[in-house]
């Protein structure tokens, strides 16, 4: 299994409209985007983090060329944001 990290630093006031997009788009997510395996998030106190789940390496980058990820979830989440995201691909041991 190949991971997508992408960890948001975004206030607190703003977490509930990141969890909103979040579920909006997590189904059109598992059932159109290839390799698709899992999509997790994961609230913490300093930030925000969305772990995807993927069956390659290609299959996680090209998600991020996609344009669910790049119109739809970036154009929802980024009037929330405070920063840049941190952006990593992990491989399972």
């Amino acid at each position: 299994m190949v991971y997508l990290q992408i960890t948001l630093k975004i206030a607190a006031a703003n977490r509930a409209a990141a969890v909103g997009v979040y579920k909006k788009y997590k189904a059109a997510f598992l059932n159109t985007i290839a390799g698709a395996k899992s999509k997790e998030l994961l609230v913490r106190e300093q930030d925000v983090q969305v772990l995807h789940g993927f069956d390659t390496e290609e299959n996680a980058k090209a998600y991020l060329e996609s344009a669910l990820f790049s119109a739809d979830v970036v154009g929802g989440l980024k009037p929330l944001l405070d920063d840049v995201p941190d952006v990593r691909i992990y491989q399972a041991a």
